[in-house]
This record gives C-alpha cells, structure tokens and sequence, in this order.
C-alpha cells in the first residue's frame, strides 16, 4: 500500500498558520489568492468545553512508532501488517499509514497517516484523507458530507476563538475549519475540488478530496532544515 499525500493549498490570509512545512502533507502556495469567506459560513456556537489536541483516538503526541502501532490496532481492529511505513525524504519524517473503514460513521474509507519527528521520532502529526484513491466509491456529495459533519463537531469543540477560521475560499478548496488549543497544537480541515466556473464567488464545489489534520507544533514542526549558511 502506498501513501496517498494529498496537495495541501496554505491560505494566504491565514494568521494562524505559520510559513513553515506542515509535514503530513505537500504544502502549495497560491501566489495571489485572496481569502474570501462562503455565503452560508458556518458560525461556531459557545462551546461548553476547552478543546485540547492531542492527537487523535489514542494515539498521542510523543508516543513511539511501537506505541502508536498498538493504539492503531487498539483503536480500528487493523492487522498490524496494515500498518505501512515510509519515509518524507524531504522532511526525514518516518509515516505509518493505512487505510481504515468508517472512520466517519458511513463516510467510506479513509487514509489514515502518523507522522514522527525528524529529530524526536515520536508522533507529531496526524492525518485523515478521504478522496477517490482510498475509496472508489466516494462520491463528491459524500465526501462534501463528512466535511459538513466534522465541521460541526469542531465548531462546539472549544478551541481558542481568536484561532478560529471557518469557511475561508482558497484556490481549488475551502479551508473548513483551522483552530488550536491553549497550547497552539492545531486541526486543520479542507475541503478541495472543482470551482463552477460561471459562478460569483467560485461556488459552488465539486469536491474531490478532504483532509483533516492533527499537528502538534505547526509553528516548528520537527522536520530536516538546512541551516542557515550550510550552503
């Protein structure tokens, strides 16, 4: 089973996420591409709760690869042969993957990524895909749904509202959701696809693909950098 690394457009207009690598997935910075927000933007309710990300299930930030092979298996009864391994070798980060069934209840099968550090080789980074190379029957209105769905379950998740973006229009997707805890570790959630072309405003979307991403440290994440005046 190969990775599926999914092209990840940064909004420009974005404050809350840094210049540097988000290492789960391969970063595309539109050149000129002004953040819009949609029509019908969602709009986060009084959460009763202080958000804390920490990873995702059981798998935590700063397990081992040996640890979050067992929280894998704990948490979506895989075989343990399901769980493949590969290197960024741009980043030097090592990723186990699989593909997982109903992660979403009714969502189809996702890819599910554990990114570890560079350095610390423990897990910094969790990824969730849905596209048509997990699941062949994935349709856009799926895919659209399991947006809608866990864009409101973050909405009411508490994290911090000053780090809060919803329903931002970037070139080829809508950055869902963007929020972080008290201690800056962050979930992404973009939707991407096909913009009609003769509507006001780039909508609606045909969506082919959603990414939903656990990081830990977006602001250094724990990644390979040539140092400044090494070449």
């Amino acid at each position: 089973m190969k990775a599926i690394i999914p092209a990840f457009q940064r909004p420009v207009c974005w404050p809350n996420l840094p210049g540097a690598v988000l290492v789960a997935l391969t970063l595309v910075v539109p050149a000129s591409v002004p953040a819009q927000t949609a029509p019908d933007a969602a709009v986060a309710t009084t959460p009763t709760r202080e958000a804390r990300v920490d990873g995702f299930r059981s798998a935590r930030f700063g397990m081992t690869e040996d640890e979050v092979r067992a929280a894998a298996v704990a948490d979506f009864a895989i075989d343990p042969d399901a769980l493949m391994d590969g290197i960024n070798t741009v980043e030097r980060t090592r990723v186990l993957t699989a593909l997982v069934p109903d992660v979403l209840p009714e969502g189809g099968t996702a890819q599910l990524s554990y990114i570890f550090g560079y350095r610390s080789k423990t897990l910094i980074q969790v990824g969730l895909l849905w596209n048509a190379g997990t699941d062949p029957d994935l349709t856009p209105d799926t895919i659209a749904a399991n947006g809608d769905v866990l864009q409101a379950h973050f909405l009411n998740a508490g994290h911090a509202a000053e780090t809060v973006s919803v329903d931002t229009i970037l070139d080829g997707g809508i950055l869902l959701y963007s929020g972080a805890d008290a201690e800056g570790r962050t979930v992404i959630l973009l939707l991407q696809g096909r913009f009609a072309d003769d509507v006001p405003g780039r909508l609606p979307l045909t969506a082919t693909s959603l990414t939903l991403l656990y990081a830990e440290d977006p602001e250094n994440p724990d990644i390979f950098r040539i140092g400044d005046g090494e070449f």
